[in-house]
């Protein structure tokens, strides 16, 4: 008997979601287990795998669509079996409104010119496409960049690649790598000059505002910042990467310092649960990662019990795949403790929104070289380098002293690592 394929949460704060791309197609025999498409959460594209078995009789949310979870995206039953009913049910349960008629399917729409910047490459930008868009740009080495997107919000989508290679008029060029440099021209709006308009809040924006203003008006937030010598973190990275092929990322070392730091003060280590709070057996540290569209944070699990190198190829790994939509939700969700660094954007020194369900975040600013006062019996000035530290604390979990004294061993552990052998 046929009946609706129903949107499904994917992730834990998923209310709607977005079909990214159909694997199988209409008249498709499709098994339990099956994945038939990929559908874009708050936070990531996720492949939806089938618990029905039958043939794919109609597809009823179109690529680039969304639908609120429980709204039939689609039918399956047996082959020839009337499905009027259902498909007239379905449209009036969605209440998604159609997609415009220049961005449907089939029509010239689907077939984009770029922009003049893209096409010279005068322009870096991160462009917002779905995981397969990427992988058949990639694969046929497209330029993606020179694409303007007709899914949600520009989103670049299968069709869009499918039209451009079928003669969109679009340059096939080496197409750029998925990962972008960490600074402030690859996260700037996508619409450049100033012009005056209204875009709907998408999915993931909804939840980033939901999640920030529970734990900001929930959690009674206090801040302690101070200042740390990093001259021999620096120094101790800078030997460190002559060994090696590839480059330790700064963040790795932060995050080993803070879950030695950690060990040392479970208490920072836990959460308001209400009626209990719970400390929690590992560091699990996140580390806040910038999208265009939005903000996400990967876990490097245990960092109490990895080495720096451990801890920077599992960043690295998470932070690509970030970038590209394909994290899972256990791989950005459950932080014991975050790490936010916006020292790479020339911020000097800022405060963070705690990261649910953790009761601390640490916000690390850009690394000045600082001119120091000679010493009392004597001297030159000196210069050193240094930064801002500020910890954001939930005191329901984390008083005053307790937060002082984490952010004092993190940083003696910082300037004088040997500390942390004893």
């Amino acid at each position: 008997m046929a009946e609706h394929i129903l949107m499904t949460a994917l992730s834990p704060t998923m209310d709607r979601g977005t079909v990214s791309s159909w694997l199988k197609n209409e008249g498709d025999k499709i098994e339990n287990g099956d994945i038939i498409c990929e559908i874009e959460t708050d936070k990531a594209t996720m492949d939806y795998e089938s618990v029905q078995e039958g043939v794919l009789l109609k597809i009823l949310v179109q690529e680039g669509e969304s639908a609120e979870i429980g709204v039939p995206i689609a039918v399956i039953g047996a082959e020839g079996e009337d499905i009027s009913s259902l498909v007239s049910g379905a449209k009036a349960a969605a209440g998604t409104p159609p997609l415009k008629e220049d961005s449907k399917p089939g029509t010239d729409a689907g077939v984009k010119k770029p922009r003049p910047e893209a096409a010279a490459g005068a322009q870096e930008e991160w462009v917002l496409a779905s995981p397969l868009a990427r992988a058949m740009a990639e694969k046929s080495n497209l330029n993606i960049r020179g694409l303007q997107g007709s899914g949600p919000g520009g989103r670049v989508v299968k069709r869009d690649i499918e039209a451009a290679l079928a003669g969109g008029g679009v340059p096939v060029i080496p197409a750029e790598p998925a990962v972008k440099p960490a600074s402030a021209a690859v996260y700037a709006s996508a619409v450049s000059g100033l012009r005056a308009e209204e875009k709907p809040v998408s999915q993931k924006r909804k939840i980033i505002a939901q999640r920030l203003a529970e734990s900001k008006f929930s959690a009674p937030h206090y801040y302690l910042k101070v200042r740390v010598i990093m001259d021999g973190l620096l120094q101790a990275r800078e030997d460190l990467n002559k060994k090696l092929k590839g480059k330790i990322s700064f963040n790795a070392f932060l995050m080993k310092f803070a879950a030695e730091a950690l060990k040392r003060h479970p208490v920072v280590n836990a959460s308001w649960q209400g009626s209990t709070i719970k400390y929690f057996g590992t560091a699990d540290i996140a580390l806040a990662v910038a999208q265009p569209d939005g903000l996400i944070t990967p876990v490097v699990r245990d960092c109490g019990s990895k080495g720096i190198l451990a801890i920077d190829n599992e960043l690295k790994d998470l932070i690509e795949r970030a970038l590209s939509g394909k994290l899972k939700p256990e791989e950005y969700t459950g932080a014991t403790f975050t790490l936010s660094n916006l020292g790479s954007f020339g911020i000097d020194e800022f405060t963070a929104i705690i990261n649910p369900p953790g009761s601390a975040i640490l916000a690390v600013g850009a690394v000045n070289r600082v001119v120091t006062p000679p010493p009392e019996n004597g001297g030159a000035f000196g210069v050193e380098k240094q930064a801002a530290f500020t910890l954001s604390c939930d005191h329901r979990v984390i008083d005053g002293a307790v937060g002082a004294a984490f952010l004092n061993d993190m940083k003696q552990g910082i300037e004088k690592p040997v500390t942390l052998l004893y």
